[in-house]
């Protein structure tokens, strides 16, 4: 039986002058594209570029929406009360789906980013704002958002289409969350551990934290961090070797959401 299973990036977080990842080679390599929309990184011209680079590919696109935190490239944590949060995705939402129109695309999907993500994984609050964000703009948009985390069960609440998603590049605590970037396990090293990584959770439908712990999840999409110096390596080889083991990789918006 062929399983099928989406593969992601952030992308589009260059801005201005400087530089950051290798988008149209991981565009090359992934199904779906998460576009920063200009307030944790990206600008309006990088926007248009990685949409038009995109569609060449034939990659979905979808909103990587953040904190205003350009400075911090938004893993600062944030308290903005809940009328302004949804202001403030809505208004990267839209600013993704007009650049998207202008390049004959159509805007799938939304995945926070940093502190964003990781404060809504935790607290249902939250991610019941960010999830009325995504609902008042388009009901029909996926949300792709951390497996067994609070956002995913806010998206289901809200009647959003979710699809939850295991990080290839990231370690996992016992409760389910990512283990914080300040701690030296917290990323998964080299394109042979990433797979390796991926593969026993795949096989065993679960997380898998750091110290074994398994968190039984129906895992719809892997996402590789498009910023690492390994990134384009580590794509290339889980894209093969999942393709090897019989996996069939598609957009996210091709995929039999819940």
């Amino acid at each position: 039986m062929t399983r099928t299973v989406n593969l992601n990036a952030d992308l589009g977080e260059s801005f201005g002058a400087w530089e950051m990842g290798s988008d149209a080679e991981m565009l090359a390599t992934v199904t779906s594209a998460n576009i920063a929309c200009g307030f944790h990184a990206g600008d309006p011209l990088v926007m248009r570029r990685t949409l038009s680079l995109a569609k060449k590919a034939g990659v979905s696109v979808g909103a990587h929406i953040a904190y205003p935190d350009l400075q911090g490239f938004g893993r600062r944590p944030m308290t903005i009360p809940a009328p302004e949060l949804e202001a403030i995705i809505l208004y990267q939402l839209a600013a993704l789906s007009g650049m998207a129109r202008a390049e004959g695309l159509t805007m799938s999907h939304v995945k926070p980013h940093g502190a964003l993500s990781n404060m809504a994984c935790a607290s249902l609050e939250l991610a019941r704002t960010v999830a009325a964000a995504v609902k008042a703009f388009d009901p029909a948009l996926i949300l792709l958002a951390p497996a067994l985390s609070e956002l995913c069960q806010a998206g289901y609440e809200t009647g959003l289409p979710v699809v939850e998603e295991i990080f290839a590049d990231r370690a996992y605590l016992d409760d389910g969350n990512l283990v914080p970037r300040r701690r030296p396990d917290a990323m998964i090293h080299g394109a042979e551990a990433s797979l390796a990584h991926v593969s026993a959770m795949l096989d065993e439908q679960a997380l898998i934290s750091v110290t074994g712990k398994r968190l039984p999840t129906t895992i719809g999409s892997i996402c590789v961090h498009g910023d690492g110096p390994d990134a384009v390596r580590t794509a290339r080889y889980l894209r093969e070797e999942l393709l090897h083991r019989g996996y069939r990789l598609v957009a996210l918006d091709a995929l039999d959401v819940a």
